[in-house]
């Protein structure tokens, strides 16, 4: 069975190859010098910023454990990164819009590294309080990146279609091949060079500090909100009128929660789905092999989103269809194959089947974030980017801790039955919303304030 992994991340890397060499002039887009050096210089802060996130990622619940503390203690540290950043992390996101994108992406870095540092302590609370910067740090990651470039992007005057370009290459180095590199990275130091299960955390805070140097050196500052008298409070309360009075924003924060939420649960549950009976699985090289799956997706997706006929809301149907369909596959072969009873050994038949599944999974993943990034771009108001992108992430934050907390409760099929459902709804939504996408806003700020006195416009 050993030679099944083989197999399968060969054939994921073949494709892969064959993707990006057989593009032809239909699948890229024409673009200028300036916009060029502008993609690339996002493009290396960003994989900067994501390695310096991948890196920790396959270590932080073996850290914990070495220090000795049991799965519901550590079970509370993770609850309490989620919660940190629905709470905490929704209020320094959305300072973004206010107090500038470029200004909120350094705060990420300064913020991590100190999440980073607080590993070096076998302390509860030393290591809660790392808990709660790194859910700090996960909000700033999610939106104020993003908004600064959309700011940026249409304040130089690049064409709109060209972000679409920006958005997938970002996915396909970020959350492709620097996943791919810094698992391999993290094990060296880890594994081969003895170093220790904090080693990936110095790691990770070498690369946010040479990331923040660059941001710092070539970035260059922009805002949402532009007025001087918006406190915090009446900009939430105007990102709550955006998402109440755009069904378009709704639906894309419903979508969004929906995808994420399932897509965090099955993170936590691939593993006991792949090795029910204590089966010895390489999880670093499944890993590796989810994220070239990942890159598989991105590279459709700019495929997709290279042609202009190809609408975005479109093939997201499908994609959260298939998505749906392969988080069924522990479901099925629970009912179709035997389930084994003895412990140990290699991956069963079954759970080879499962790992195609996921991997399929994996490359609607790579297509829901670039394809997720143009439709925000298109939808969100530009002055409350970052406030709204933070409210998205609240129902997600709330969803996960629900899952942590009752994660023994339920069996694992149940877990994965909700998911599909989950993304099955996602599909209906996102019908709806191309249906509805043509249609022009119906109200502008200034009808909002007439209907809610309390709300200011949102561009003064």
């Amino acid at each position: 069975m050993e030679l099944f992994y083989f197999v399968v991340f060969g054939a994921l890397g073949a494709v892969v190859a064959a993707l990006e060499l057989s593009k032809n002039s239909k699948d890229r887009i024409n673009t200028s010098s300036a916009f060029n050096s502008f993609k690339n210089n996002y493009l290396v802060v960003y994989s900067l910023m994501m390695a310096g996130d991948w890196l920790q990622g396959p270590y932080v619940y073996y850290l914990y454990s070495t220090y000795g503390f049991g799965k519901g203690e550590i079970g509370q540290l993770f609850i309490a990164g989620f919660g940190s950043s629905m709470l905490f992390g929704t209020i320094v996101g959305s300072l973004a819009d206010k107090q500038g994108r470029r200004r909120a992406c350094v705060t990420y870095c300064i913020t991590y590294i100190l999440s980073c540092i607080t590993k070096h302590s076998p302390q509860y609370k030393v290591l809660m309080v790392g808990r709660i910067l790194g859910g700090i740090a996960t909000s700033l990651l999610f939106s104020a990146f993003e908004s600064w470039l959309v700011a940026e992007h249409n304040k130089r005057g690049f064409e709109q279609q060209w972000l679409s370009l920006t958005f997938s290459k970002a996915i396909f180095l970020g959350n492709g091949l620097v996943a791919i590199l810094s698992g391999l990275f993290g094990n060296l130091l880890v594994d081969s060079l003895s170093l220790g299960p904090v080693a990936p955390f110095d790691a990770a805070a070498c690369f946010l500090a040479i990331g923040m140097t660059v941001i710092l050196s070539s970035w260059t500052e922009n805002f949402g909100d532009p007025s001087e008298n918006k406190d915090l409070l009446t900009q939430f309360r105007g990102a709550a009128v955006a998402i109440a009075s755009d069904e378009k924003i709704a639906l894309l924060g419903a979508i969004q929660s929906l995808f994420e939420g399932s897509m965090y649960t099955f993170v936590f549950l691939w593993t006991p789905a792949l090795s029910p009976n204590d089966e010895e699985i390489p999880h670093g090289f499944i890993f590796a092999t989810f994220m070239l799956a990942s890159m598989l997706g991105s590279s459709l997706a700019s495929r997709l989103m290279a042609r202009s006929s190809l609408r975005v809301e479109s093939y997201m149907q499908i994609v959260f269809v298939v998505s749906s369909v392969s988080l069924l596959l522990p479901i099925v072969t629970n009912f179709l194959v035997a389930p084994s009873k003895v412990k140990g050994g290699s991956i069963s038949f079954a759970g080879c089947l499962q790992l195609l599944g996921f991997c399929t999974f994996e490359a609607c993943v790579g297509i829901f974030w670039p394809s997720i990034m143009k439709m925000r771009s298109q939808y969100i108001p530009e002055e409350a980017r970052s406030t709204i992108m933070n409210f998205f992430r609240i129902p997600l934050n709330i969803f996960v801790c629900i899952v942590l907390y009752n994660v023994d409760a339920f069996p694992i099929t149940v877990m994965f039955s909700m998911c599909s459902i989950f993304l099955f709804v996602a599909s209906i939504l996102q019908r709806r919303l191309m249906a509805i996408s043509d249609k022009p806003k119906i109200e502008n700020w200034s009808a909002m304030k007439e209907r809610d006195p309390e709300a200011e416009p949102l561009n003064e």
